[in-house]
């Protein structure tokens, strides 16, 4: 082989290594984010429970379901609505389908006594806000609900955790009864229904999202003093 040859081949050889290694790198940098963007989905694992559990969160699911959320005021109901709406339109674009959903994950959240902007943040590792997502293990929906839910409950079909407001609600409750089970540490209840308890990975990645993109505080502006003749009277005579 010639010396030309020779350093044809050998360039050849380092083209051929350097488009080996961007591969092996696009592969790597790939499967780290889908670890980090694609955690384990929801899992919640049956466990039985005394008729009296089974008949309260029976009770409780088939309550009216007309959201009616609460607000410190009009002011507070204004500018939470308006914040939520603006973070969740990427994800859900029709406006009357986005003021719905974040109505009604109000309403079940506070029903149950749990901190709406938690169960977005659990929303949005779960299921990024598809109404329609499945997962591997065969949760279904927004809050990943697992469709012995709904036999433990309603007797129902789980094809009705399709729809919104009844996946939010089955969500709720199940968190909700997770978090008694625990006496209220809400660590070991996230794990409970990411089907991972003891574990940290789970509550972390809804902690994230709650830090990155749904945290929310509401201070009431301070009210103008309303002026009387008496304000005129002071104010001229400085």
């Amino acid at each position: 082989m010639s010396l030309q040859a020779g350093k044809s081949v050998c360039n050849h050889l380092a083209r051929l290594a350097h488009v080996a290694r961007r591969v092996i790198a696009l592969v790597y940098m790939a499967l780290v984010l889908m670890m980090v963007v694609a955690p384990a989905l929801a899992s919640q694992q049956y466990e039985p429970m005394a008729d009296h559990v089974r008949l309260a969160l029976r009770t409780a699911l088939s309550a009216p379901a007309a959201p009616r959320p609460i607000f410190e005021s009009v002011g507070h109901r204004i500018d939470w609505m308006a914040k939520m709406s603006r973070r969740l339109a990427r994800r859900v674009p029709d406006f009357s389908e986005r003021t719905e959903l974040i109505k009604t994950i109000r309403y079940e959240a506070q029903r149950v006594g749990i901190d709406p902007q938690i169960i977005f943040s659990l929303i949005e590792v779960e299921s990024n806000f598809r109404a329609d997502a499945v997962s591997h293990a065969g949760a279904i929906g927004l809050m990943q609900v697992m469709p012995f839910w709904t036999d433990v409950l309603s007797k129902g079909s789980s094809r009705e955790l399709f729809e919104p407001r009844v996946n939010i609600r089955y969500g709720c409750l199940i968190l909700r009864h997770y978090l008694d089970i625990e006496k209220g540490n809400l660590d070991r209840a996230l794990g409970r229904y990411n089907g991972s308890l003891g574990k940290m990975t789970y509550p972390n990645l809804v902690y994230d999202r709650l830090d990155r993109n749904w945290g929310y505080s509401y201070v009431e502006p301070p009210k103008p003093v309303p002026r009387t003749a008496l304000n005129d009277i002071d104010v001229k005579k400085r």
